[in-house]
Order: structure tokens, then sequence, then C-alpha cells
């Protein structure tokens, strides 16, 4: 069996970890809403129209 080594060798993927911040902020969103979120409240939580400029 092979087992990872402990401490330091870890690698992060920063996408990655953006890609799960942002799916996580989508989940909360839509547990507080009381109806379907509209594409216009799913832009706002993944800030598309700061990614774009128009902000």
């Amino acid at each position: 069996m092979h087992v990872a080594p402990v401490g330091g060798t870890a690698v992060q993927d920063h996408v990655a970890l953006a890609e799960i911040e942002l799916c996580g902020e989508l989940i909360i969103a839509a547990s507080a809403a009381e109806d379907r979120l509209s594409l216009e409240s799913i832009d706002e939580v993944l800030r598309v129209a700061e990614e774009r400029g128009d902000a």
C-alpha cells in the first residue's frame, strides 16, 4: 500500500479552489432563496459582470 507523504507536498489548484468557492456561494444563495434563482441572480452570485468589466 502506498501512502502519500505528510506535509509540504500538497499541490493547490487555485482554479479548482475558486470554482469550489463559487459553487458553495451558489448553494448558499439557492438555499436562502424562496424560489428558484433567476439567471440574473446566478450571475450576481458568480460575479459575472465583474469578470466582464461591466460593473
